[in-house]
């Protein structure tokens, strides 16, 4: 039996060149895009801080 978790993985837009892409929602370091490498998330202990669009959570 697997273990319920509350982390997701979420699909994002980046705000600099529009590439999507998917993410751990709790990422403990920083998540750059794919495409240009601009930063699009940073880690807080928690949740990742995101800055970029949030597209939907994937379960």
């Amino acid at each position: 039996m697997q273990e319920e978790t509350d982390s997701k993985f979420v699909k994002v837009r980046c705000p600099k060149c529009k590439n999507e892409q998917i993410m751990f929602g709790k990422a403990s370091s920083e998540v750059k895009c794919l495409v240009c490498g601009k930063a699009i998330a940073e880690p807080t202990g928690g949740k990742s801080k995101v800055k970029a669009r949030v597209l939907e959570v994937l379960e």
